[in-house]
């Protein structure tokens, strides 16, 4: 299944986009769409719940790199930050964080991920005050835009570099939002692929191999990453590649990078001499904490 595929149904049947992708996934997989259906919302909900229970909350980590980032955002006024960005940044470090103290999250594509979907799914509803049966709609979507990613290149830190992880995730938050907004698939095709190549070529680096350095803030920031892209698009502002052919190219970027760069916790910023320092500290720590 590709994009430009689902744009051609939709453009010669006029249906429900979020129908089509659920008819397309029964066509692939058999399943059927009212099954689905019922398990993307029990998904959203659980995303929903999570991040309400979170918000801004501070969370004790396996390393301690990482835990108090939410509740310091939370504790400040935003000097520049929208209501909207402000509430999802702090919900993306919220979960980002409820992830690395082992809570319950959604991996969304990914659980290095988990915090930028529901951050745009918790302002919708929060600060816009959006009908559960619209975000319903607008999560399928997205769902298909995570899809069509998973099928075409890799949705695997390991495979292809936090590219595939976060910029999957900011791609389906940016189809999220438009979707909401303008209930037009073509918009949506155009705010995944700014998206998508907007994180292109981004590596996986995780000090320590932990999911905490630089994760949790790479998830706050690529929500706002996914809210500007989503703005430009219900703008009028196309890309000029569609969002097929990003999907391409970053599949191909992700084949290229070193394995240093993805998930191995060897290059990037795991390589910095800080870094480095931190992991022998931890191990030490984790060491002493097994033997008593």
């Amino acid at each position: 299944m590709v994009f430009s595929d689902l744009l051609t149904i939709w453009r010669n049947t006029g249906l429900e986009f979020s129908e089509i992708i659920l008819a397309q996934e029964m066509m692939e997989t058999g399943r059927d769409p009212v099954a689905v259906k019922r398990s993307l919302k029990y998904l959203m909900d659980v995303m929903l719940e999570e991040a309400q229970k979170n918000f801004g909350k501070p969370f004790k980590t396996l390393t301690g790199l990482t835990g108090n980032n939410a509740a310091k955002l939370c504790a400040s006024k935003p000097r520049v930050l929208s209501e909207f960005n402000w509430v999802a940044t702090v919900t993306a470090l919220s979960m980002a964080e409820s992830n690395a103290a082992m809570g319950r999250i959604v991996a969304c594509p990914t659980a290095g991920s988990c915090g930028v979907m529901p951050a745009m799914l918790y302002a919708l509803r929060n600060v816009k005050e959006a009908d559960n049966e619209g975000l319903l709609k607008a999560f399928i979507v997205a769902s298909g835009v995570g899809n069509v990613v998973a099928k075409k290149a890799t949705l695997s830190g390991a495979a292809g570099g936090c590219q595939a992880e976060i910029g999957t995730a900011t791609a389906m938050a940016a189809a999220l939002m438009t979707y909401y907004f303008s209930h037009n698939p073509e918009t949506v095709g155009h705010a995944s692929a700014l998206a998508l190549k907007s994180l292109m070529g981004l590596v996986c680096d995780p000090v320590g191999g932990f999911v905490e350095v630089p994760c949790v803030k790479r998830n706050a920031i690529a929500v706002n990453v996914a809210i500007a892209c989503a703005e430009m698009a219900l703008a009028g502002i196309e890309s000029v590649i569609p969002f097929d052919e990003v999907v391409e190219a970053m599949y191909h970027v992700g084949r290229s990078l070193p394995e240093s760069l993805k998930e191995t916790g060897l290059g990037g910023i795991a390589a910095t001499r800080t870094a480095q320092k931190l992991v022998e500290s931890i191990h030490k720590t984790l060491n002493s904490g097994s033997e008593t």
